[in-house]
């Protein structure tokens, strides 16, 4: 596995220079996620944006997933807007559009995966009528993808539609892809699952493309920094090294921009103990 840093929690650093951050750090892997400050896709200075990420990843020796998590870049007044789920055609057609550009941009990148989530169900519609909405875009989606040959990390989060792996199974049945797997969220499974995290694991490790990895209590979405919550990420880490997981274990602490240098450091230096060869 590979230690990697999600750029959502750089905010306040230009991005070339926090990759060279987390690689002199001992990073080896970054979660970039689009925004209107990195790889925006809608802007004209993408290619050269790209090009320049290209090869600064290479300079620096990091694998990357890319993320389509921004907060405000499709709708500046309602975060996480539009979505997959969205009453109209047009603002799903919207979030559909930014999701191609993000194979676009991952493929370009050699990205090991896109990740991305449902997001909140606000149109007042039947069960039955949102799923097939949802599935209905994951299916274009994947179709996609994989003619680009780019897998898909669906990410489940608490509090949107999609928040436990039984929804996602049901899912992923829907889309039936070869391409559609998952984002693994440590935090996540413990904040909303019951049992040992380290069970999970061991049931999805066929299907996860993308871990991100911060602390949290059990029942409370809220991303803390290591120590602050209750998780044991002894037996976590153990069991992804048991379970042969090769891709990027990426810190998610996107409240914590203003003190990036801090905690990147102080993450890294706890998830280290956990993996010998990452020192």
């Amino acid at each position: 596995m590979k230690l990697g840093y999600n750029t959502n929690g750089l905010a306040f650093h230009r991005w070339t220079d926090g990759l060279v951050l987390l690689a002199e750090q001992g990073y080896r892997s970054v979660a970039i996620t689009l925004d209107h400050c990195c790889l925006d896709p809608y802007s004209a200075n993408l290619p050269g944006e790209l090009q320049q990420m290209s090869q600064l990843l290479g300079q620096l020796g990091l694998s990357c997933v890319v993320e389509t998590g921004a907060r405000y870049l499709l709708n500046p007044r309602v975060k996480h807007d539009p979505t997959l789920l969205s009453a109209g055609e047009d603002e799903r057609a919207l979030r559909l559009d930014f999701l191609k550009r993000s194979v676009d941009i991952a493929v370009e990148l050699q990205a090991e995966a896109v990740s991305f989530w449902s997001g909140i169900l606000r149109d007042p519609i039947s069960g039955p009528m949102a799923w097939n909405r949802l599935a209905e875009g994951c299916r274009q989606l994947a179709e996609y993808a994989g003619e680009r040959g780019m897998r898909l990390a669906f990410e489940p989060e608490p509090g949107m539609f999609i928040e436990s792996f039984a929804q996602f199974a049901r899912l992923a049945e829907m889309v039936d892809s070869p391409v559609f797997g998952l984002t693994v969220d440590i935090g996540h499974v413990h904040c909303v699952e019951d049992g040992p995290l380290e069970d999970y694991l061991r049931e999805w490790a066929p299907l996860m493309y993308n871990v991100h990895i911060e602390d949290m209590f059990r029942g409370v979405h809220e991303h803390l920094r290591f120590g602050e919550g209750d998780i044991a990420f002894a037996p976590v880490m153990q069991t992804l090294a048991e379970i042969g997981y090769t891709g990027g274990v990426h810190v998610e602490l996107s409240r914590h921009s203003h003190m990036a240098p801090v905690v990147l450091k102080e993450s890294f230096e706890f998830l280290s103990q956990y993996v010998p060869d990452e020192g």
